[in-house]
C-alpha cells in the first residue's frame, strides 16, 4: 500500500511560497487575493492536485458557497429596469472567479418582510447583497442584528452601525449634469427627480439644486418621476406647462429622460437646439435615443466589486471593511 499522502492545505502553502491563511483564502473564494499570488496557489494545486474537500468543509463552518442578491422591486421593475439588469450581470462577473454562486431573490413584494429575513438567518445564504432598497426598509437592520454578512448598494438614509454599502456619488453627479447645462449656456433648468424614498432621489436633487446656487441661477421646477420612461413623459409635460420658457431639463436617470426626449418631440421642442436634456446611469438606451443622450455614468463594474469584496470579507471573518462612495463621470453625447 503506498503511503503517499494526498497534498493539504500545508503543502500547497509550501509549494507556492504563501501562507497558509493564503491558500485558504484562495480555495475559500475571497476576492482579496492578488492575481499574481492567487495565480501562484492555483498553479502549486494544479501540479500537487490538491483537492479542496468542500462539503466536509462546509459542514464544519456552516458555509453553503451561496451569497444572495436581493431586489426590493416589484417584479415588472426588476424586467424592466436596464439599470437594476446590469447591476446583476457586473455582480455575476465579480463573482465568476470564487466559489460562490449568486442566487437572485426579488423580495419586494414581501409586505411583512419576515419572510426572506427568517430564510436567511436559517443559514441558506453564506451573505447578502441588498439593492433598489427603500427608506422605509427594516431588512438591513433586521439582518446586521442577526449578524448575517451584509452589504448594500446605495447609501441607507440612516446610518446602521455594522452595515457597509457601496453608493456612487450621487450629489457630485447631479452637479456634473447641472453644471454641464450651465457651461452651455443654459439658465431655466428644471429637473425630473426619482422617487422620494430612495436616497439617490434627495442626493441628486442637491447637487442640482447647489450647482445653481453656484451659478447664480433661480432652483428651477421639479417634477416627480419613478425611474420609468412613462414616468418621464408624464413629467415633461407637467415642467413644460408650468414652465413653457425652461431650456434645460436634468432627469435623474434615462428612462425618464428618454421618456422626456419623447415629450419633447412631441411638443414640437428641438432638442438640444431648444431644450437640452441630460440624463443619469449611462445605460445602453442612452446611445439609441434620438438623439443620443448625454448622462452621468455609475460606475456599476467598479461597484459589483466593490460590494462583492466587501461581503465576501465579512464572511471570511476578516477584520475591518468600510463602505465606499465611487465618483462617477459626464459622457456627452447629442442631447446636451
Amino acid at each position: 500500500m503506498s503511503d503517499v499522502r494526498p497534498p493539504t492545505l500545508d503543502t500547497v502553502a509550501e509549494a507556492a511560497g504563501v501562507s497558509r491563511a493564503t491558500v485558504s483564502r484562495v480555495v475559500n473564494g475571497t476576492a482579496r487575493v492578488s492575481p499574481r499570488v492567487h495565480a501562484q496557489v492555483e498553479n502549486a494545486i494544479a501540479e500537487l492536485g490538491y483537492v479542496p474537500n468542500r462539503a466536509a468543509r462546509n459542514l464544519v463552518n456552516r458555509r453553503t458557497d451561496s451569497i444572495a442578491l436581493v431586489l426590493r422591486e416589484p417584479d415588472a421593475t426588476v424586467l424592466a429596469d436596464p439599470y437594476l439588469g446590469s447591476m446583476i450581470i457586473a455582480i455575476s462577473r465579480a463573482l465568476a472567479d470564487t466559489t460562490f454562486q449568486l442566487v437572485l431573490v426579488n423580495a419586494r413584494n414581501d409586505s411583512k418582510h419576515g419572510t426572506l429575513a427568517d430564510y436567511v438567518r436559517g443559514g441558506h445564504f453564506d451573505g447578502v447583497l441588498l439593492a433598489s432598497m427603500h427608506t422605509d426598509d427594516p431588512l438591513p437592520g433586521v439582518l446586521v442584528g442577526s449578524h448575517v454578512p451584509t452589504v448594500v448598494s446605495g447609501r441607507p438614509e440612516h446610518p446602521i452601525p455594522g452595515l457597509l454599502f457601496v453608493d456612487s456619488d450621487n450629489v457630485g453627479g447631479g452637479r456634473l449634469a447641472t453644471e454641464h447645462l450651465v457651461s452651455l449656456g443654459r439658465r431655466r433648468i428644471a429637473t425630473i427627480a426619482g422617487p422620494p424614498d430612495m436616497t439617490a432621489t434627495p442626493d441628486r436633487l442637491a447637487g442640482f439644486r447647489a450647482a445653481l446656487a453656484d451659478a447664480a441661477l433661480p432652483e428651477g421646477p421639479v417634477a416627480a418621476g419613478d425611474f420609468t420612461h412613462p414616468s418621464g413623459e408624464r413629467a415633461m409635460a407637467e415642467l413644460l406647462d408650468r414652465a413653457p420658457e425652461l431650456d434645460a431639463v436634468f432627469a435623474g436617470n434615462d428612462m425618464m429622460a428618454a421618456g422626456a426626449l419623447r415629450t419633447l418631440r412631441a411638443r414640437g421642442r428641438r432638442v438640444p437646439d431648444d431644450v437640452a436634456v441630460v440624463g443619469y446611469d449611462d445605460i445602453d438606451l442612452a446611445h439609441h435615443t434620438e438623439p443620443a443622450l448625454t448622462t452621468v455614468r455609475q460606475p456599476v463594474d467598479d461597484a459589483a466589486r466593490t460590494m462583492v469584496d466587501l461581503l465576501i470579507g465579512q464572511i471570511n471573518g476578516e477584520p475591518g471593511g468600510e463602505s465606499v462612495v465611487l465618483p462617477n463621470e459626464l459622457v456627452k453625447r447629442d442631447s446636451a
